[in-house]
């Protein structure tokens, strides 16, 4: 399955959520009304009344609950104690796990999550929560920063990218909110008998007999929450660890994490929190000792041996009885294994020629590979350092994003400098200028979206009024002249994209359903902008390009090459239209843009980066290396 089958696969089980959770309503409500009519008599007025009540209650509890996870994977991160980790942090447990998800989103090509540790959690675990890659948070647990090795570390962390690409976290938040819902009758009923004692009088009884059934009725509420979360658990985890796999290129790695959760005494529990219960079908590992029909991952001994065939059970006992005597120390296995550092694939030259072909290119969204991770370490390593360490600011992030979408003509510039002015002031416009000069002119393309990404995070720390001005400073100077680049205009795009949906990640959250024949004119426009775009002074060469890209997505259509007048300005139009597309409609709207890019088979690194902007608009993320 490759990216727009997963996430097809993503939205059908929306819809099968959807109908599980009918059915699981529909018990309770029948379990509701039994207890009724075996209390109170089969009044048909009571049965109804008791009937309205508990649907009342189960919508009125998840519409909450979905309403306070609002603000996205941070909303789930702090609910489970988590502490954020600082960009600039000089801890060796902290920094190693920054590098390695920093390393793995430029491999993957999506915005750099926010990263948090459980501090107080010594089992091995980990989650990934959001609705989208703008919003996304890895949380990982102090055991697995303490006990695991940096492959071990790089392994889990691959599991839950898996689950940021593949669409799984929308699935996972919204669970929460819906199985809250079905939980809210059991709640109701224990908190008024564990305060019943207060109540007199002759309203006393019912009130106790009312709570008492909407405890039992909690239970059937119990059991159908824990058979949907293993119904649409199971299966993903399964999933994710192979795509871990494929990501990092080895096994060890992964299959080193669950033999240490399967060996040491703290295992993947979680503590006795609440809020354990609730997102166990998020988590790395088993985090409530569930088993059988409620348990939400396959069992650790089986997940090691679809790794490592050749695994026994008393090799694990043999290990139980090592880390007894001696707990394992991941920086200690570093050292002694020589992972501290990793093998770098070398950047192409910026002026290379890249062999690709559309359906190679489709293949490759959101499905990194080792050799994109080994990439990705060489695009960090080539980083120059001011530049790099001006990404982790807070207070200079937003000046290094803008010294990126600053034009090389200097009409342009200027009319861009006095938007920044106006907005930000003369120091903001003066250090975009400045660095622009200094570093980002001469900058090798293949570094422009990485560092972005890597500016990500101290963006979304900044307040939401700031935010706001920064994002309206960026339209201003994307659109300052038409003659702005198609690149500056579509990485000026993307922040945008990124940034509005970290605002507001739950409104963002949607598969969408559009098929190509309703966005004909969408796709002519864009397709005509990036012919043109590549072919400069050359109508012909880019009629040729423009009707490759249309042959691919409208065979049956015959839409002429018609550049659009205000030319890249005329893509505002398109990109909501392009992104409703229904995920296997994507794939082939990501060959046509490659098609175009590239109709005689070779692209240049500068429209290899293009590509993988304007493919990041439409949330299709790719990684950086696409001469496979």
């Amino acid at each position: 399955m490759n990216f727009f089958e997963r996430q097809a696969r993503a939205r059908r089980s929306t819809t099968r959520l959807v109908l599980l959770f009918a059915l699981a309503v529909a018990g309770i409500v029948v379990a509701v009304d039994l207890g009724v009519m075996l209390v109170f008599g089969s009044d048909p007025a009571l049965l109804a009344a008791s009937t309205v009540l508990a649907l009342g209650v189960i919508g009125v509890g998840s519409l909450y609950r979905v309403a306070s996870l609002g603000g996205g994977g941070e909303s789930v991160a702090q609910q489970m104690g988590g502490v954020p980790v600082p960009e600039d942090t000089t801890d060796l447990h902290l920094r190693r796990l920054r590098n390695v998800v920093e390393e793995m989103s430029i491999a993957s090509g999506v915005p750099v999550p926010k990263i948090y540790v459980m501090e107080h959690e010594p089992g091995i675990n980990a989650f990934a929560a959001g609705y989208s890659t703008s919003d996304a948070v890895i949380a990982v647990t102090r055991g697995a920063l303490d006990r695991l090795n940096r492959d071990e570390l790089q392994g889990v962390v691959a599991h839950e990218y898996s689950h940021i690409l593949n669409g799984d976290m929308r699935l996972n938040i919204r669970l929460i909110g819906v199985l809250f819902g079905i939980l809210m009758l059991g709640l109701i009923g224990r908190k008024i008998l564990q305060h019943g004692g207060r109540v007199r009088g002759r309203g006393a009884m019912p009130v106790l007999v009312g709570a008492l059934i909407a405890l039992l009725v909690g239970y059937v509420g119990l059991f159908f929450g824990r058979m949907i979360k293993a119904a649409v658990s199971r299966s993903r985890e399964v999933l994710a660890d192979a795509s871990a796999v494929q990501f990092t290129r080895q096994t060890s790695g992964l299959a080193g994490a669950l033999k240490k959760i399967a060996g040491l005494h703290d295992g993947s529990r979680l503590g006795e929190r609440a809020e354990a219960e609730e997102v166990s079908h998020m988590l790395f590992g088993d985090g409530t000792g569930l088993s059988g029909l409620f348990a939400t991952h396959p069992p650790v001994l089986q997940r090691i041996q679809a790794l490592e065939p050749s695994f026994k059970a008393e090799s694990l006992e043999r290990l139980r009885a090592q880390w007894l005597a001696a707990p394992p120390s991941g920086l200690e296995e570093d050292v002694q294994l020589g992972l501290a550092g990793s093998t770098r694939t070398a950047l192409p030259q910026a002026s290379a020629q890249l062999s690709v072909t559309p359906p190679m290119v489709a293949s490759q969204v959101a499905d990194p590979r080792e050799d994109d991770y080994r990439r990705a370490d060489a695009i960090v390593a080539s980083m120059p350092a001011e530049l790099r360490a001006l990404a982790g600011r807070r207070d200079a992030a937003g000046a290094l994003l803008l010294g990126l979408l600053l034009d090389a003509d200097p009409d342009v510039a200027d009319r861009q400098r006095s938007e920044i002015v106006a907005r930000l002031g003369v120091q903001a416009a003066a250090e975009a200028r400045r660095l622009r000069d200094e570093h980002l002119r001469s900058l090798h393309p293949a570094l422009r979206m990485p560092l972005a990404a890597l500016a990500f995070p101290a963006m979304r720390l900044r307040p939401r009024p700031e935010l706001a001005t920064f994002l309206d400073t960026v339209h201003a100077i994307v659109h300052a002249d038409g003659r702005v680049s198609l690149f500056e205009y579509c990485l000026g795009r993307l922040l945008e994209v990124q940034l509005r949906e970290a605002l507001d990640p739950g409104r963002y959250a949607r598969f969408g359903r559009r098929k190509p024949g309703g966005v004909r004119r969408e796709f002519a426009t864009l397709l005509a902008v990036v012919a043109q775009a590549g072919h400069p002074g050359d109508p012909d060469g880019a009629r040729r390009a423009y009707l490759a890209g249309m042959q691919r997505v409208l065979p049956r259509d015959h839409l002429p090459y018609a550049p659009p007048a205000d030319g890249v300005l005329a893509l505002d139009e398109v990109w909501g239209a392009l992104d409703a597309l229904d995920p296997l409609a994507k794939q082939v709207a990501v060959e046509a843009i490659t098609d175009a890019v590239s109709h005689d088979g070779r692209v240049s690194v500068a429209e290899a980066e293009l590509l993988r902007t304007i493919c990041g608009v439409l949330h299709c993320p790719l990684p950086p290396l696409l001469e496979r």
